[in-house]
């Protein structure tokens, strides 16, 4: 067993490489899901965006539970339960002869990923603090930002070479290999005598503090509303970009297009933060990002939803340049009350807000007719309610 900490750029991209593992489970599907709705006979071409909303659902489901328990048993023994359960889910969706077992599977490598979304920031938290904790934060964000650029990329390719049952197994290879350089240089990072007992009566006491906390539950509503504007999107990107556009092989490249605006925005919120705040800004990104969705909601309508597709993606950059800028900011905000209680906390108000994101996503998704106005539709609507929730907070 290791017991010291490997070399600050190692402990980086390990960090970073943990925390992909979702990014990378649910972008590099984009490209795939057609053909696996083909495949496995799914009722309705949009049916086929369960794929991604599934595993969704299993990142909610244990995130809540994962950090909590990590702070009585240590971190590494959950990541290897959560790792363990990443790659049972990705065997189960590759073996799969039917879609309700695809979805089974799914929502397995969603559970399973929660486990490293949540332990690599108490990992953080253990090792460093301070300016040091910022530092790796923003480092490993960097890398992070990259993943939804190339994933799509990596799962077009193996689809083509080998087929959609071969992007599973990458995954299988890509969690052997992280669990592997995790137990072999990684040492545990919370010992024993730091840890604390987890009993259902703490839990419950601290989960009621969290939903009762007036401030906390608008930031945690506000930020699962916005979540679920973007799921809607993820849901029909593929659908719209890939079919409706025509752009077939061209698609991975788009979508990585707008996903730099999305890690643009993080970076440049990072700067803008500490001379305006989180308030300011979560106020004028969110304005931006409803009165935008509500002028291009006239310009589709007025091209029976289907807008040329320069301006569709002019829209998406500006819209996802605001939405890039409340993802960090309305989770800190929810947060900021909760410092005492601040590992439960997360692990609270990230699975409400996904909770509350998933059928909001999931029915937008599930309207597209072939045409953009189901998205952006539901984009204005959201904005609305979002900036409703965030504005009338005293």
């Amino acid at each position: 067993m290791p017991t010291k900490l490997p070399r600050f750029g190692e402990f980086i991209a390990l960090i970073a490489l943990l925390s992909s593992l979702t990014a990378f489970a649910i972008d590099a599907m984009l490209p795939a899901l057609s053909t696996i709705g083909r495949d496995l006979g799914v009722a309705h071409d949009n049916d086929a965006q369960l794929v991604i909303s599934t595993l969704f659902l299993g990142l909610a489901s244990g995130q809540i539970f994962f950090g909590p328990l990590s702070d009585a048993t240590g971190r590494k023994p959950l990541m290897y339960v959560g790792l363990g359960l990443f790659m049972l889910g990705s065997l189960v969706s590759m073996l799969a002869q039917d879609f309700s077992h695809m979805l089974i599977g799914r929502f397995l490598q969603g559970l399973g990923a929660s486990a490293p979304r949540v332990l690599t920031i108490a990992l953080v938290r253990d090792c460093y603090e301070g300016r040091a904790m910022a530092r790796v934060m923003s480092f490993t964000m960097s890398i992070f930002i990259l993943v939804p650029m190339i994933a799509p990329s990596l799962g077009q390719g193996i689809l083509l070479l080998a087929g959609w049952r071969s992007i599973f197994s990458v995954f299988v290879v890509l969690a052997v290999i992280v669990a592997s350089w995790f137990w072999l240089r990684m040492p545990e990072t919370l010992p024993a005598a730091k840890r604390r007992p987890f009993t259902f009566r703490q839990f419950w006491l601290a989960f009621r503090e969290v939903v009762t906390n007036r401030t906390s539950m608008i930031y945690t509503l506000t930020t699962g509303i916005v979540f679920g504007a973007f799921l809607g999107y993820l849901s029909s990107a593929q659908q719209i970009l890939q079919i409706q556009y025509e752009l077939g092989e061209r698609f991975p490249l788009y979508f990585a297009l707008l996903a730099l605006a999305i890690g643009g925005a993080s970076l440049l919120n990072a700067k803008l933060v500490m001379h305006y705040g989180m308030h300011w800004l979560s106020k004028r990104a969110l304005l931006l990002f409803t009165l935008l969705s509500g002028a291009f909601w006239l310009v589709t309508y007025s091209t029976a939803g289907h807008p040329p597709l320069a301006l569709l993606m002019a829209y998406f950059m500006l819209a996802f340049l605001a939405l890039g800028m409340l993802f960090g900011n309305l989770n800190a905000l929810a947060m900021e009350p909760l410092g005492h209680i601040a590992g439960i906390g997360a692990s609270v108000i990230g699975s409400l807000s996904t909770l509350i994101a998933i059928p909001l996503g999931t029915l937008i998704g599930q309207a597209y007719d072939n045409t953009v106005l189901p998205l952006i539709s539901g984009f204005f609507l959201l904005g609305l309610v979002a900036s409703t929730a965030i504005f009338s907070r005293r």
